[in-house]
């Protein structure tokens, strides 16, 4: 009567959980990269079509248009700042690079509160590109 043998798992049954808990494990980390990567394309996106926005209304001689932009839900706010070097920044949990947005009238626009900040709601961002005639600069309002 020797039960031994049931009680004993085979290396390759102890290997094959192994593999299947390093594959899951794997999975997580690229889908978190993935996802990370997805919220990176959508602030570069941003930034490349508001500087888009701004260099057309720029051309123009007087102008003003509404604009809706999509950021992650991560950035709280999307702020202008009088600041030697870059212009814009971003309010969020996370950590976003300054940027610096060509054409604008940065004096104007902060001229009330420095920085200038615009609310994230749902993942949405309104912004007013405004251009008055005989004025050189772009001014955003809310």
């Amino acid at each position: 009567m020797n039960k031994r043998g049931q009680m004993k798992l085979s290396f390759g049954m102890i290997f094959s959980i192994f593999l299947i808990i390093a594959f899951i494990a794997f999975a997580f980390y690229a889908i978190t990269k993935f996802i990370n990567l997805q919220k990176t394309i959508q602030v570069e996106t941003f930034i490349e079509n508001l500087q888009n926005d701004i260099d057309n209304m720029w051309k123009s001689a007087k102008g003003s248009q509404e604009e809706t932009y999509s950021l992650p839900k991560k950035i709280d706010s999307v702020c202008f700042t009088d600041n030697e070097f870059n212009n814009l920044m971003f309010r969020s949990s996370g950590i976003f690079e300054e940027r610096n947005i060509n054409h604008l009238d940065i004096a104007e626009i902060t001229l009330e509160e420095d920085p200038y900040c615009i609310p994230n709601i749902n993942g949405k961002i309104k912004l007013t590109i405004s251009k008055d005639f005989g004025k050189e600069l772009i001014i955003i309002t809310e």
